[in-house]
């Protein structure tokens, strides 16, 4: 299976939008939505037929035994993360990091571990498309994890996937790109969006993955465009084009549809950037 990753660095560059764009003219069969925090990809591709919903498990977290605590306070001194409370002792789920040494330091035995729900995993299909896609708990860590189990649901499912992956540079991110076969960048002409593109780059280069860019919104600041344009003519990066800014892009967002479906200067310069990245997974 050959994968293709839309990444961002910073949120609201219209990474999704260009996704369900590349999802609906390359009719992929598989699809993820990696954006675990804020998952949206959903809202652009209809109704399914079937879906299944599971829970996602974090990290165990300590539960203290109200029955068997001797009150003696010593799980209360050695926690670092300010988890567990007096007066009853108690632990605050959201601030244990499951390290397990008030498990050692118990002398009553009371604390144990124990699994918690920090999220849902879902898996939709229709007719022979399968959709990935997970909600994480607010304050729930191991994002990366729960991104690696989205992509796992579409594994072998089709030849091509597609994967919308979620903002930034931190775990989710890194656990989005750990095997795919291409990035493409979507970037915005601002500063802070290029700083961010730049910042995941450097991210998939280290993990040895191949990048390419375009430029959304792009005749917004045209200056910033060029510089990132150049940028990436410097980096030795393929740059596969610009897509313009397009009224008709929000009203697609507002009414659950695709670009591609509304028609518009921005539909067609996607299609063109469709055709571009098709060819980049081909040469790979």
């Amino acid at each position: 299976m050959k994968q293709l990753l839309l990444l961002s660095g910073k949120g609201g560059t219209g990474k999704t939008t260009v996704a369900t764009g590349l999802i609906q003219l390359s009719q992929a069969k598989a699809y993820a939505d990696c954006d675990v925090d804020a998952p949206n990809l959903h809202l652009a591709l209809g109704t399914f037929d079937n879906h299944t919903t599971k829970p996602y498990y974090d990290l165990p977290k300590a539960v203290i035994d109200p029955n068997r605590c001797t009150e003696c306070g010593l799980c209360y001194q050695v926690c670092r993360f300010d988890a567990i409370a007096e007066n009853p002792y108690r632990v605050t789920a959201h601030l244990c990091e499951g390290c397990t040494f008030c498990t050692h330091v118990c002398p009553a035995g009371a604390i144990s571990l124990e699994e918690t729900v920090a999220g849902t995993i879902e898996l939709h299909t229709r007719d022979d498309e399968t959709f990935s896609t997970a909600t994480l708990k607010m304050g729930s860590g191991t994002t990366g994890l729960l991104v690696t189990e989205v992509k796992k649901q579409i594994k072998d499912k089709a030849e091509f996937a597609i994967l919308d992956g979620s903002p930034g540079i931190g775990c989710p991110v890194i656990a989005s790109l750990t095997g795919v076969d291409l990035v493409l960048m979507v970037a915005e002409p601002s500063l802070s969006g290029l700083s961010d593109l730049k910042r995941v780059i450097q991210n998939a280069r280290q993990l040895q993955v191949p990048i390419c860019v375009i430029v959304n919104k792009s005749d917004v600041n045209e200056e910033l465009t060029e510089r990132i344009r150049h940028y990436c003519a410097k980096e030795a990066l393929p740059f596969l084009g610009t897509i313009p800014y397009d009224r008709e892009a929000v009203a697609a967002i507002n009414s659950g549809q695709s670009l591609i479906e509304r028609g518009g200067p921005a539909s067609e310069a996607i299609q063109e950037i469709y055709h571009k990245v098709m060819k980049e997974l081909e040469a790979l």
